[in-house]
């Protein structure tokens, strides 16, 4: 098992006191699975594309994983933290300028033509490189793939690209697509980004707008006996509320992704066949940051940036706005990934009195009315937390005399005020690591990401000499180099201050008793759910 899962284990270990009303799933005890059943569970939101492959996101992976599947997934115990999906084997070379993946034989897409080594080759150098999210970071340097036979896949990289890091992105970068589907078409405009095809243990069978996602179960799937399950059921539930009262009146199986208000969680433990749990997201730590637009005269300004950061109490945060289900950030790389965390980052403690001066050391003295200055603020829209989040920053700020203006928008309209127009000044995001920091981490702060990317630096900062840390691990071969890097990487941001990091934390399930084999692997929510099973 890898360092890395080792200690995601002990954390949350380590956090039962703090989690006290959170259960051990039932089903993490052996009992024999029964087949067939509809598994009923709440959806909070609808992706307009369900593609993986082009957008590495959890709530498209919530969906999409049960049909689509990576070469690898996230496991409590495989080699390295990995369990072999569409590839059995894989292997780097010493001089990083290959790896070669073993795909598994007999699988089939859901349309009945076989799955080989082409359709890896496809997906790799025509979606994962050009078009992903994450992969344009991953395979940046990938140049080409050769195919041998249908089984073996070879990476051929024009530039050292560490073992290290693939292996690491496996889960949630190599979702593969059928060639013969999309080989020829605009891949971002192909239909089969909403009705799905791929060799998962579900098939995508229908889609009601507002409403539902169906899946059901293929008969023709690798997996010896699986799925254990006829189908699955996703209730467009966007209400948090809903998805408590939904439960609770056993209209749903399970919610994932703290879908049941933190608040509820106490009260809805402890009613009879409903269980809390807090494992199944170890893969997926999720970040509470301040995004910062530096075309702002005063946030260009580092004095500024450091008042705000001392002008934030993350410990109110955590204890009220997480109600304790959170970890007060210490910087850009969470503390549960010992690989790369870096202890000895600079930290700006809660301090109003430290925030005031250097604002009247910018030179922002306060007006008649007490302010400063005026600032756009826009809360991501995605969770309560990062809306009361926004809240409090509201009010923290105006203790330093900042009057932050609230703009509250939808998903897409916040996106594309934050990530496309630039249209803020302060933005609350919650970027999710995961368990590498080239994947969806840097991509916050280097220059020049390309316009319209979510969870990118689209602030305007730029900083050569963390651009150049960013790139030579890119290409650091030695894992002790690469560890290195990015020390210095997370020391270089919390003195320039890109970015505000507050908090930290994973999602809670709510699952009916009825449910076995939930939360088993570290990503189990964005996983495939091939032996997920229920009574009755």
């Amino acid at each position: 098992m890898s360092k890395f899962l080792i200690s995601r284990r002990t954390l949350l270990g380590a956090s039962a006191a703090l989690l006290a009303s959170t259960a051990l799933p039932r089903s993490a005890f052996a009992q024999e699975a029964k087949k067939g059943g509809r598994l009923i569970v709440a959806a909070d939101s609808e992706p307009r594309n369900l593609n993986p492959a082009i957008v590495a996101s959890n709530g498209v992976f919530f969906i999409a994983s049960k049909v689509i599947e990576p070469l690898a997934e996230a496991s409590f115990d495989g080699e390295n933290g990995l369990a072999p999906r569409l590839a059995t084997k894989w292997e780097g070379s010493e001089d990083g300028l290959s790896a070669t993946f073993t795909l598994r034989e007999g699988v089939t897409w859901h349309d009945g033509k076989p799955f080989t080594s082409d359709d890896v080759a496809f997906s790799a150098l025509n979606v994962w490189k050009p078009l992903q999210n994450l992969g344009r970071l991953v395979f940046a340097n990938l140049e080409s793939v050769d195919t041998p036979d249908p089984l073996t896949a070879i990476f051929r990289f024009s530039k050292p690209t560490p073992f290290q890091l693939i292996r690491n992105a496996l889960p949630a970068t190599t979702s593969v697509l059928p060639k013969h589907l999309y080989d020829g078409t605009d891949i971002a405009e192909n239909p089969a980004n909403a009705q799905l095809v791929g060799t998962g243990p579900f098939k995508f069978a229908e889609y009601k707008p507002g409403e539902y996602y169906l899946l059901k179960r293929n008969e023709a799937y690798w997996g010896e006996g699986e799925p254990n399950l006829d189908e699955i059921l996703y209730r467009v539930l966007p209400d948090r509320a809903a998805a408590a009262s939904a439960l609770e009146a056993e209209e749903i199986h399970l919610a994932a992704f703290s879908a049941v208000p933190l608040a509820d969680l106490k009260r809805i433990g402890a009613e009879d066949g409903i269980e809390v749990i807090s494992k199944g997201y170890e893969g997926l730590t999720y970040q509470l940051v301040v995004e910062i637009n530096h075309r702002t005269e005063q946030l260009a300004n580092l004095k500024v940036r450091q008042a705000i950061a001392h002008a934030i109490d993350k410990k109110f945060v955590v204890d009220t706005i997480f109600l304790g289900y959170a970890t007060a950030s210490t910087g850009i790389v969470p503390q549960n990934a010992p690989e790369f965390y870096d202890a000895e980052t600079e930290q700006y403690d809660f301090d109003v009195a430290k925030a005031n001066a250097l604002l009247d050391e910018a030179g922002y003295t306060r007006g008649a009315d007490g302010n400063r200055f005026t600032l756009r603020l826009l809360p991501a829209p995605y969770f309560n937390e990062t809306r009361q989040f926004g809240d409090y920053l509201r009010q923290a700020l105006a203790e330093v005399g900042i009057d932050a203006q609230i703009a509250n928008n939808d998903s897409a309209a916040h996106q594309k005020a934050v990530y496309t127009d630039h249209a803020f000044d302060l933005a609350v995001a919650p970027p999710v690591f995961r368990g590498d920091p080239a994947i969806s981490t840097t991509i916050l702060v280097r220059t020049a990401t390309a316009e319209g990317v979510p969870f990118s630096n689209q602030g305007g900062y730029s900083n050569p000499a963390l651009d150049t840390l960013i790139d030579d691990a890119l290409v650091a071969v030695d894992e002790e180099e690469r560890t290195a890097l990015y020390n210095e990487v997370q020391e270089l941001v919390a003195k320039d201050l890109p970015l505000i990091n507050v908090a930290e934390w994973g999602f809670i399930t709510v699952a009916r008793t009825s449910v076995h084999n939930v939360s088993n692997n570290p990503r189990w929510a964005v996983s495939n759910w091939a032996d997920t099973w229920i009574d009755g």
